[in-house]
Formats: structure tokens, sequence, C-alpha cells
């Protein structure tokens, strides 16, 4: 059957700089260039061509470029090119549409029409400079009294997790990206005083030096779960659903299990990762209480139990549930959020952006006076340091980056982690391509963009006159819309700017 697909990208390759020295045959790792030693030429496949860059960016005499294919059909606003190439490509396949990354549609971006407030005369900004900026900050429950006794406080405290910046590493499990990826991510953690979250897939053996430095995920598929798993870590995640792909489940393709994953996750190698859509033991926040005590009675009461959910138009009803189940910790993820292989259509149609529901799930839980009961983290779309403020001003006390982190350590968003061929060795099932991510080089770059954020989260800070991010979470007077409707100014809990 001839395919009707057309390409995504042009390959063009300028003759007079190339030299032949076929780097880009080799660094390819979806086998786009070859070289004909006949005619003396690369030549390039272009329908192969996912626009990862790789080429381009290793041409010793920068002779590529990689573009987007124009695909001049006649205009049709209700059918795009990519529905007609999407159907195309079901019409050959007769299979469901993958996608990694996160939904890329040009949905409203409200951290986008967001403005901060600044000091002037008569509440003068601080210099983070010279003054003191306090960006520490605590996960977990928190007591409704304090008392004091001789200058300390007593009486008991829920188990706290401290963080040094109020930015976490969010869960993307080994096989899902590398191993040296993910050993990238918790020694960035340690270094920088803060978490990162294993995953669903288990937790290698080799990481564990982590341990105070991680969060373990009790997902549907329970890979990887014993005892150890649970009292090493730092904190316990139990995950109900995930932004990219909300109501159902987990899917780790077959040749991405490789035996060291598969002994990571205590399952077979070379078979899928099936995570189910629902967790069998949970069908009411009555059964999610159970689950959430019995973590903690296996942790002995001394790490926080967290419960992550997919942003969902009554997110603030479930996250009320989750917070009386006895959560410590509820976990918010948007539409925006990433994953390493999801239906596409899944991916791009449900779920809600994580602003709206951070936002409403903070005043949910303030109305009814349990907010201190809960710490709320909020992931899915975290791009810069003004959105990680903007996510603490509507109500977070931290948030999770995942897309970001990667992009750090060389990713392109070509959005093919589900095939293994990472050219950047980040979700890569081949060693051949996962050697090339330098772990300890993608650790300093993670570190140094977590760092870049803090200081310029300090820097907003000091213009606000405010000197702790305790200050600053659901202090929604220091934001003010532009270019938003009356109903999602509500939702926000913000005023229109100049009001």
């Amino acid at each position: 059957m001839k395919s009707f697909v057309l390409n995504d990208f042009i390959v063009e390759r300028d003759d007079r700089r190339c030299i032949r020295c076929q780097v880009c045959v080799r660094q390819c790792s979806f086998e786009v260039h070859r070289y004909d030693a006949e005619l003396d030429q690369v030549l390039a496949d272009e329908e192969k061509c996912v626009g990862c860059q790789r080429c381009a960016t290793f041409c010793p005499t920068h002779a590529l470029t990689i573009r987007s294919s124009p695909r001049e059909f006649r205009a049709n606003a209700n059918w795009r090119p990519e529905l007609l190439m999407d159907i195309k490509r079901q019409a050959e396949s007769g299979g469901v549409l993958l996608t990694g990354m996160g939904n890329d549609k040009p949905f409203r971006v409200y951290f986008d029409h967001l403005l901060l407030n600044a000091s002037q005369v008569t509440n003068p900004s601080l210099d983070p400079l010279r003054e003191p900026m306090e960006v520490r900050t605590y996960l977990g429950a928190k007591p409704a009294r304090l008392r004091y006794e001789n200058g300390r406080i007593t009486g008991d405290m829920p188990p706290q997790i401290q963080l040094e910046t109020p930015i976490m590493f969010s869960a993307m499990s080994y096989g899902a990206i590398t191993y040296n990826a993910q050993l990238a991510l918790m020694q960035a953690a340690q270094e920088l005083g803060t978490l990162c979250n294993t995953g669903e897939g288990g937790w290698h053996p080799d990481f564990r030096k982590f341990r105070d430095h991680v969060t373990v995920q009790v997902a549907s598929g329970r890979f990887g779960i014993d005892q150890d798993y649970l009292n090493q870590a730092a904190m316990v995640e139990i995950k109900i659903g995930q932004g990219a792909k909300p109501g159902i489940g987990g899917h780790l393709p077959g040749e991405k299990v490789t035996p060291l994953v598969a002994r990571t996750r205590m399952i077979p190698a070379g078979t899928d990762a099936i995570s189910p859509a629902p967790q069998h033991d949970i069908y009411s926040i009555e059964d999610l209480s159970a689950l959430i005590y019995a973590l903690k009675e296996a942790t002995g009461y001394e790490k926080p139990v967290a419960v992550k959910i997919a942003a969902v138009h009554n997110a603030a009803a479930i996250a009320s549930g989750i917070v009386r189940a006895g959560a410590d910790v509820v976990v918010i993820d948007g539409v925006r959020g990433g994953t390493g292989a999801a239906p596409k259509a899944i991916r791009d149609h449900v779920g809600i952006p994580a602003e709206l529901a951070l936002a409403a799930v903070d005043r949910r839980l303030r109305q009814e006076g349990i907010r201190n009961r809960a710490s709320l983290v909020v992931a899915g779309g975290i791009r810069c340091s003004a959105d990680v403020f903007k996510a603490l001003a509507l109500g977070a006390d931290a948030v999770y980056i995942g897309t970001a982190a990667l992009v750090a350590m060389g990713c392109t968003l070509c959005q093919q982690c589900y095939t293994g061929k990472c050219a950047w060795g980040i979700t890569s099932a081949r060693p051949d391509l996962a050697k090339r991510l330098n772990p300890d080089i993608a650790t300093r770059r993670v570190v140094n963009l977590v760092r870049a954020w803090t200081r310029e989260i300090k820097e907003m800070l000091g213009g606000m006159g405010i000197n702790a991010v305790e200050s600053l979470r659901e202090n929604r007077l220091q934001l003010r819309a532009v270019g938003l409707e009356d109903w999602e100014m509500d939702v926000l809990g913000v005023k229109g700017a100049g009001m």
C-alpha cells in the first residue's frame, strides 16, 4: 500500500559546506541520513525525519537545515492539515496514534495572561542581592494550632519535607527515561535540596543512595513496590491520574522494557508494562483512605503521603475528599503535562489547564477550612520561573517540572519518546543511544536551570517587597489579569489589570 502521508520535515543540505564526514549518518537514530559511496553523497529519507535537530546540531560545518514541511492543501479551517494526516496514518495502520510529551494545541496558557505586581514608593522593593530572600518551603500537613513552651514549638508535628527551592522533578520512570537521565535528575535533586520522583516504574537499586531526595510512586501497576521501596524514600505518592492522559492507565511499550528495566519493574523483559486505568483496590474515597493509612502504617507514620490526580473539571471536590481521606500532599497535573507515551486523542482533548484546577482546589480547601491539612503541588506545563511564581501566588506550595528538565538535558520535543529512538539519549531504549547522555553533564545543566529560576524568583519577590515564598502563597492580590473573560478571572480569583 502506497503511503499517502506527507513528510513532516524537509532536510536541506548545503552541498558547498558538506564534507561527507557522515556525522549526520551516525547521529540520526531514525536513519534519515545515508551515505552513497558510489555517488559520494549523503542522502536523506525525509519521510523518516522527526525534527529532533540532532544532525543539525552536530554537523561540524553547519551544512544542514531541518524545517517544517509547508503541506499546502486547499485552505479549510475545519479540516486542518494535522487532521488530514492523522486520518491518513490511521487509514494505513488501523491503530491508535501514539505521541510523547505534552499537549501542543493552542489552548489559552493562563500564566501568560497574568501579570505580577511591583512595589513602589509606599511599599519599597527589596534588594535580593543584599537582603535575605527565603525560598525554602515545607511539604506536609500543618497543625491547626501551635503551642509554644519555653520558646519552642511543642506537640506532635506531622512529617514534613524540607525543600530548599519550591521546584521538584516530576514523575518520569526508569524505562520511560534512561538510566542516565534518571540518575542526572536524582543527582540534581540532591545538590539542589529538593525531590525527584521515581515515577511508576520502580526504583533502581543504584539510586537508593539518594533516598533523602526521592519520592516513590504507588501506581495502578504496582511495579517494583516492596517494603524497602516505601521505607527508603522521603515521600510516597499514590498516582491516581496524570495530566497527559486523565482517566486511562500507563503504557511502556515492550521494546523499551530492557532486562534492567524489567528487573526494576519486576516484570518479564520485552513485555508491555501496562498500568490499569483504575487502581483495583480504589473505587471510593474510603478505599483511597484505606490505602493512604496502609502506606502510613508501612512507613511508621514517618513520611508524608501524597496523592496525584489529573486536572479535571471536578478536581476541587476530588481534592477535598483526598485531604479528608488523610493525604498530606495533593498533586494536580494539568492538561499540558508531558508523558513518554499517550494516545494522541487523549493527550490533546482530555483534561483542563493546571492553573484553573489549582485555583479552584486552593479556594475549595480554604472555604472548607482544611487547607492546612495538605500541601498543594502543581504540575503540567511549567516553562519558566515566572510560571513557578504565578503558580505559588495561585495557591501552590511547590511545583513539579518534567519537560523543562529534559529540555535542559538536550530534548527538542520531537514527541517520539515512545519509539525508544531518542537521538539525545534521554528516552532511548537502545544502549548505543542511551550512552549519548552524560549524566554528570546533564546534572550540571539541570542544576544550572533550577538555580537560575530560583534566583529569578528571588528577584521577583524583591520586586514585590516580599522576602519569603511563604508570603507569596495564595497572595492573588499580587496578580492581575490581561485579556481574560470574567468567568476565567472568577475561577482564578484574580482582578483585571488596572483594578
